[in-house]
């Protein structure tokens, strides 16, 4: 399909729909029917009125720039404002199998195969124990970005806006920082897999560095396109990660080892468990954060179930494949002393060590995996982009695209500089994850169908800028802090070990932040959010 054929394609630019305190109102044709606000058709792209006017920081030759920039053909000049209806395109029968591609290519990436490889070297997990944890944890974790994607089509906006009507207007910002510093750390961390890869291949010809330059470049491209070429790029990026990944199957295969026991005694292994499935499960929670961001131009009558069971199935199937694909050839690390020296160097190196005997096409294969980073990240740049626009009038005056290229600045620059820590990063990076997004997701699916759905009320989505329509959110605040107070207590880690999680295993302690996280904000919410209903009767 066209970049032009996309619905983000067609749309007033970001430069005319953000500036709505420039508007005249002589020029607008403006009848309600049934909270939403539709215009003539000079202006019926234009956003709602209820909200303050957006500042204009662009001005000159700067802002005829900028339109230029936002008017080539399939870049998207919108960012946070609402997709109305009759912006919506698409559907149908191909744009439910977009939904599977998309997050089937987003996750059928060589990074993944580092989750795997955890289980055995890290956890010291047999091949049966890690299969168990990887299949259920990444299906229950998957359900998280599913069940908020729902959101997009009917709503038209992007899932940190969707926190203004779960947290509150000032609450959601603190989310908002969260879910920016959890997509760039994903960019830095594909950028640092990418130079290890492009290191390990190219010897001494080209740096880590250099990769990592590389990939961040790629990332920041695709993302400050935008939508349209976002969705055109993911509907083809899984082919040649398929055809690398089982290309690595057949040539390393005969080295996995499925008879890898677990080590350690009964105790160990079952805190190792909890950890190994801590650290599978925050793999894709965060991607909570960001579900939604990919489906604001589908149209308001998209199947919720079908869009819940296609964005599952894509993400569940593409990391249980990839993930499984890194057990096994950690499962086969300590009896390949070739497999072993290359894992001692880094991830990259011993990703190329399973290509051996393929020569130069091993090579070639190799880089294939590296650039799938490009798929998986550049999303999460995207979203990262939208999720600062979110924070403030002024965040949001300054175009989607710029800071798109700023981020993929900061993640060039981050890569660089931790290049060679790349399984400490992920160690410590990824279950943080789950411990913000577990209780914001468990406040989301008790607002909506305890207080939303069993009492039959609405949501108004043109109140998305207007605080006094939307939630007070001290509710959801408390509560979501309730839940970073389990998961501090129940959280194990290298820098810290909760009282409670040191519990775990008979006293060898385990991970499990992220269930009292869940639990100690599903029990406080509830209450907490009927108060505040009664008191402010929103």
């Amino acid at each position: 399909m066209s970049p032009l054929n996309h619905a983000a394609a067609h749309q007033v630019t970001e430069n005319e729909l953000e500036k709505g305190g420039d508007l005249k109102e002589s020029s607008i044709n403006i009848a309600t029917t049934g909270g939403d606000v539709h215009r003539d058709s000079a202006t019926s792209y234009a956003d709602e009125l209820d909200r303050p006017p957006t500042p204009v920081l662009l001005k000159d030759r700067l802002a005829k720039w900028n339109a230029k920039v936002e008017g080539l053909a399939g870049v998207e000049g919108r960012g946070i404002t609402r997709v109305l209806p009759e912006e919506k395109r698409g559907g149908g029968v191909m744009g439910y199998l977009q939904m599977f591609t998309l997050w089937f290519s987003i996750n059928v990436v060589g990074n993944n195969l580092i989750l795997g490889f955890f289980g055995p070297l890290v956890f010291n997990l047999a091949w049966v124990d890690c299969v168990c944890i990887v299949l259920f944890a990444n299906g229950l974790s998957a359900c998280g970005a599913a069940y908020i994607s729902t959101f997009g089509p009917q709503s038209g906006h992007r899932t940190m806006i969707l926190g203004r009507y779960f947290m509150g207007y000032w609450p959601s910002k603190i989310t908002c920082i969260l879910n920016i510093i959890l997509n760039v750390g994903w960019g830095i961390i594909a950028s640092i897999f990418a130079g290890q890869v492009f290191s390990a291949v190219n010897g001494a010809g080209l740096t880590i560095a250099v990769g990592c330059v590389i990939s961040a470049l790629c990332i920041g491209l695709v993302a400050t396109f935008g939508i349209a070429i976002l969705h055109i790029y993911e509907r083809y990026a899984w082919i040649p990660q398929v055809f690398a990944l089982l290309v690595l199957v057949g040539s390393a295969g005969r080295n996995f080892n499925t008879s890898f026991p677990s080590t350690g005694s009964p105790g160990t292994i079952t805190a190792n468990r909890c950890s190994f499935f801590a650290f599978e499960f925050s793999t894709i929670i965060g991607f909570s954060a960001v579900g939604a961001d990919f489906y604001v131009y589908y149209p308001t009558n998209t199947s919720k179930r079908l869009t819940f069971l296609m964005t599952w199935s894509g993400m569940w199937t593409a990391l249980i494949f990839v993930n499984l694909i890194g057990v096994a050839i950690a499962t086969g690390v300590s009896a390949n002393p070739a497999w072993s020296d290359a894992y001692s160097t880094s991830s990259g190196a011993l990703v190329l060590a399973c290509y051996e005997g393929l020569g130069g096409f091993g090579g070639f294969c190799t880089v294939i995996l590296a650039l799938g980073g490009v798929a998986n990240n550049a999303p999460a740049t995207y979203a990262a982009a939208l999720s600062i626009q979110v924070l403030g009038r002024y965040a949001k005056a300054v175009p989607r695209w710029v800071w798109c290229l700023i981020l993929m600045i900061i993640e060039l620059v981050c890569a660089v500089a931790g290049r060679n820590d790349l399984f400490h990063i992920f160690e410590n990076f990824l279950p943080l994850m789950s411990y913000w997004a577990s209780p914001w997701l468990m406040i989301v699916v008790e607002e909506h169908l305890i207080f939303r759905a069993l009492r039959g009320v609405p949501f108004d989505w043109t109140a998305w800028e207007d605080k006094k329509r939307l939630p007070v959110g001290i509710a959801a605040l408390i509560s979501w802090l309730i839940g970073w107070a389990g998961a501090i207590i129940g959280m194990y880690q290298v820098w810290y070990e909760g009282p409670v999680a040191a519990k775990v295993g008979g006293g060898h302690g385990g991970d499990i932040g992220a269930w009292l996280a869940i639990a100690f904000t599903c029990i406080t919410y509830p209450p907490l959010r009927y108060l505040e209903l009664k008191k402010f009767g929103r």
